[in-house]
């Protein structure tokens, strides 16, 4: 898993009953359209995220057709997986944590 697909995922994951379009994940995540949609093809591919077409008349709406990305419940479960491993990979370990709190430099 790499910061960007974690990054991406931590989005879905701040409101999973939320359709997310490119743009809104562009200004959320603060990567450019390049770095983005290459992560969410990757995990629609995984069967992570479905990608739907909004139904809308892009005359009446005044913009584009977007599509919208939302995690499948395996892609749910599987966030919320990774995730937790990979942050319980990156915290120190407890001794670590203990020294910081004694120097008065950990939360």
């Amino acid at each position: 898993m790499t910061i960007a697909v974690a990054r991406v995922l931590r989005e879905f994951l701040n409101d999973t009953s939320r359709c997310r379009y490119g743009y809104d994940l562009i200004q959320a995540t603060g990567y450019s359209s390049g770095k983005l949609y290459p992560v969410l093809d990757r995990l629609v591919k995984a069967g992570w995220l479905v990608r739907e077409r909004e139904d809308i008349d892009p005359a009446e709406a005044g913009r584009p057709v977007r599509y919208l990305y939302r995690l499948t419940a395996h892609g749910l479960q599987l966030s919320q997986q990774e995730l937790a491993s990979l942050s319980e990979q990156i915290s120190p370990p407890v001794s670590a944590r203990n020294r910081l709190q004694q120097d008065g430099l950990g939360a």
